[in-house]
């Protein structure tokens, strides 16, 4: 374990591999900075016009993602616009993790920015931009991630500790709602998530200090410490897609807990020993 980024994050989200510039990005939402890294340039950071919550590859050039108030296209120099706010009605709502499934759809979900309500939706955005909604009443959505053949996809509530599966049809339908993995007092908070390429789903854990890897089945094979206190997501990359990065938090750590995670906020990298799966790029 490696921190290989110290940037000192408030809310380090999103990292993403993009396989066309051999680089990762990821976010600090509050600070409405970007970061990239990569082997050969390390890293850096981009100031952004507009809150960005999550950012994905698009097959068009440039990004697609999720921010303080809808759908965003983001070019390739950085230019954010807004495609859609599907919850004009709650303006308290925020987008926070995103994620492209094996077809090429963006899979994002919502919830109140104080995390007080459970206001929160898992939506899907379509090649042609136009969304739905899929589930609802959520406190924390995070996640999401998807079966290595893409028939599941995996939906966490942070909040309440809990991550679901749903069936996933090849026409984007999503059903058979059940609780996979549910987690109680000590284990921390299950966050950002991903599946490695034998199946296996990895998940970093607020205030877990822990990235935890699981079978299909739910059983917990390994165990990966993290040096900080609120490591936030984690996503397979590299030119063989064999190294794990995870991003961290900052947030709300008291001046002593600072002091002993130098590197909170820092993004971190291993190489556990297996490797990923290659994302499709948003078909929009």
């Amino acid at each position: 374990m490696e921190c290989i980024a110290d940037v000192g994050a408030t809310l380090g989200e999103g990292p993403v591999w993009d396989s066309r510039e051999a680089a990762l990005y990821w976010v600090d939402i509050p600070a409405k900075r970007l970061f990239r890294w990569s082997h050969a340039d390390g890293h850096r950071a981009i100031a952004l016009p507009r809150d960005v919550c999550s950012l994905l590859p698009r097959a068009r050039g440039g990004f697609i993602g999720g921010g303080h108030d809808g759908f965003l296209a983001i070019s390739a120099d950085f230019a954010v616009e807004l495609i859609g706010n599907p919850e004009p009605d709650l303006p308290g709502n925020r987008f926070n993790d995103g994620k492209l499934d094996r077809q090429g759809r963006l899979w994002a979900g919502t919830m109140d920015n104080a995390e007080g309500k459970d206001s929160g939706s898992l939506y899907r955005l379509d090649p042609d931009l136009s969304w739905q909604r899929i589930d609802s009443g959520y406190r924390v959505t995070n996640g999401p991630a998807f079966s290595r053949d893409g028939r599941t996809l995996y939906h966490t509530d942070s909040a309440r500790q809990t991550v679901h599966a749903f069936d996933l049809a090849a026409d984007g339908s999503a059903t058979g709602r059940r609780v996979h993995l549910q987690f109680g007092a000590g284990d921390g908070y299950p966050d950002g998530m991903t599946v490695d390429a034998e199946d296996c789903l990895w998940i970093a854990f607020w205030d877990g200090w822990r990235v935890a890897r699981f079978a299909p089945t739910g059983e917990c094979i390994a165990q990966l410490p993290v040096p900080v206190q609120r490591p936030t997501s984690c996503t397979f990359g590299g030119r063989d897609l064999d190294c794990l990065f995870i991003t961290s938090a900052s947030r709300d750590l008291s001046a002593q807990e600072r002091a002993d995670q130098p590197c909170a906020g820092g993004l971190f990298m291993a190489r556990p020993g297996v490797s990923g799966i290659a994302d499709v790029p948003f078909q929009g």
